[in-house]
């Protein structure tokens, strides 16, 4: 039985005993972009046919009851898949990969290459108002983490594989090398430097010619631009970021804030039945929700945005103005529950794709009000702004927007309004909601990794591990004589005071009692408890490492007891703490 492993071992060693680090990285992150491009393809591919297959006979000049009953089934498998196939939480992929470099050292469970690819085709092929780009960034990433643990490579090497992923999923989907590299580096936040930037290239070029070899010069968003950029709309290309970061804020806000209202119904069946229904009736209403969306955005930028109401109760009025531009906001409103409600039922995806839907439905609108007060703008050139604006202010990643824009329109003609309406938005986002959609839930928990170098190492250090438990206690009712026998045997200055329960009472420090401690007299009435002081501080034993150092700066001590729930566990030394820090950070950001 283990014949197979030890080949696969022998051949590993011979492999690579001759290649350093940096060319471990190089070969690998080959392999890693090889493998993600094809599952971005395969993931895409499947949920076309899928949805293709369950719409095909759909009457585009009348509703459909189908679109009622479908994403509720869909939920429903999707369920039934990770409940009992999975047995594990695949849900937001994109936090858990930044929850694996954070707090689990790159690990990501190899059942993620796979899984997030049968659960997210389950739920968008059934009509599911999310999209398939964050099952297949986690699919990207567990592919580098499974990759780096079997070559056992370092923590430092196993993130830039596991950015590699996801450089290559982004890349493999929509063809888009420069975008894939970008949010690498902006949401996963991998350091820019020579040592991750070549391997994400690398990555990500493998998988966009992957991209090409097996689907053709074809786009996921097809259109091309047709309409020159006029500086005499920079004003409204300024508005279109300010709308676009506002509406971020909404979507990001009430996404999270539905999705956890559905999770506190703690009946399963009745979460996925109130969500299935509630789902199946926004979409019977407007079926443009119906999966990732993007031939609505297709439909927009081709000049066909009359077309979101195909298939709905509201096909008689796309010809009329007015009520259009009421419908695109009614449209972009529902596609927030929409959203938050696929996934709080239990359904599996994620939000880049409804925040390009939603981006493209934003430019559209500001270029119907403005063209009703008889402004002549481009709607295409709007959507595709928007879409970056959208994106740059929900992910907070600008640069990945602007490129990604840019390279599925097939040039860089609109890179002015593109930078300006994604800078705009970014700008207005940022002071109202610091973090992005993906980061928030591990900005609240202290867990989140940012690109500055201080904070990533003391989130990545762990309180366990500094603290110093070769400290002799001593009793409140230790007299001087008995303290006197524990200090000649300590090699520490410092005392923890505990009772008989172990309940942390204070501290004795040798420079205290240096003075009175050869005064034999004193020996036998002189008592600990008259001794002792009490901590500048106390550190509980669950506190995250940047609260520490808060503690530490702020009491101006070298020493802080630990404590859980009142009992003592041990100390934390200033010094300890900067020696980890230098060892960590030399580990996480050595060439």
């Amino acid at each position: 039985m283990n014949i197979p492993k030890n080949i696969f071992n022998k051949v590993r060693t011979f492999s690579f005993s001759r290649l350093s680090e940096k060319e471990k990285l190089i070969a690998l992150s080959f392999v890693v972009g090889l493998f993600s491009g094809f599952a971005a393809i395969l993931l895409k591919n499947i949920i076309h046919i899928s949805s293709r297959f369950l719409t095909e006979d759909f009457d585009t000049l009348q509703e459909n009851y189908h679109y009622f009953l479908y994403p509720g089934i869909g939920i429903l498998l999707t369920y039934i898949f990770v409940k009992f196939v999975v047995k594990d939480d695949i849900s937001h992929g994109v936090t858990k990969v930044l929850e694996s470099i954070s707090r689990k050292k790159g690990y990501l469970r190899a059942h993620n290459m796979f899984t997030s690819i049968i659960s997210s085709t389950i739920t968008i092929g059934f009509g599911g108002s999310v999209g398939a780009e964050a099952p297949v960034v986690l699919t990207g990433s567990s592919i580098g983490s499974t990759i780096a643990r079997t070559f056992n490579l370092n923590y430092r090497t196993m993130t830039v594989l596991i950015g590699c992923g996801a450089a290559g999923a982004i890349s493999g989907i929509f063809k888009a090398p420069l975008a894939g590299m970008l949010f690498a580096i902006e949401v996963l936040m991998l350091d820019l430097t020579m040592a991750s930037l070549l391997p994400l290239m690398i990555s990500a070029a493998t998988a966009a010619s992957l991209a090409y070899f097996l689907m053709g010069s074809g786009y996921e968003l097809n259109f091309q631009i047709d309409h020159a950029f006029k500086v005499t709309n920079i004003h409204w290309y300024i508005l279109l970021g300010i709308f676009c970061g506002l509406f971020s804020v909404l979507f990001s806000r009430g996404n999270l804030l539905i999705e956890n209202s559905l999770k506190k119904i703690r009946s399963p069946l009745l979460r996925i039945a109130t969500g299935g229904l509630a789902l199946g009736g926004m979409i019977f209403l407007f079926p443009s929700l119906w999966g990732e969306g993007y031939n609505i955005i297709n439909q927009i930028v081709n000049d066909l945005g009359h077309h979101i109401v195909n298939n709905s109760f509201f096909f008689n009025f796309r010809d009329d103005k007015l009520a259009m531009i009421f419908l695109v906001m009614a449209i972009m409103l529902v596609k927030i529950v929409a959203t938050a409600t696929t996934n709080g039922a239990g359904g599996s995806g994620g939000i880049f794709a409804p925040t390009l839907f939603l981006g493209s439905l934003a430019g559209y609108l500001i270029s119907l009000i403005l063209n009703y007060n008889g402004e002549m703008v481009p709607a295409k050139n709007f959507a595709m702004a928007g879409m970056a604006g959208m994106m740059a202010a929900v992910m907070h990643a600008p640069m990945t927007a602007i490129f990604l824009i840019a390279e599925i329109s097939g040039g860089f003609g609109l890179m002015v309004p593109l930078m300006i309406t994604s800078a705009v938005a970014f700008l207005t986002a940022l002071p109202i909601e610091p973090h992005s959609i993906y980061h928030k839930r591990l900005a609240l928990k202290g867990d989140l990794i940012t690109h500055n170098k201080d904070k990533a190492v003391l989130t990545l250090l762990r309180l366990h591990n500094v603290i110093e438990k070769d400290l002799l206690t001593v009793k409140p009712e230790t007299t001087l004589g008995e303290l006197a026998k524990i200090i000649a045997k300590s090699k520490r200055n410092i005392f923890p005071v505990v009772d008989d329960q172990n309940n942390f009472k204070g501290i004795v420090l040798l420079d205290d009692v240096r003075e009175i401690m050869f005064e034999k007299e004193l020996y036998a009435s002189k008592k600990v408890s008259e001794l002792m002081v009490l901590s500048p501080d106390i550190i509980s034993h669950d506190e995250k490492m940047e609260m520490v150092m808060k503690k530490f700066n702020e009491s101006g001590a070298w020493n802080l007891p630990v404590v859980h729930n009142g009992k003592y566990v041990g100390f934390i030394s200033k010094s300890r703490i900067f020696n980890a820090y230098r060892d960590m950070l030399v580990n996480f950001s050595e060439e």
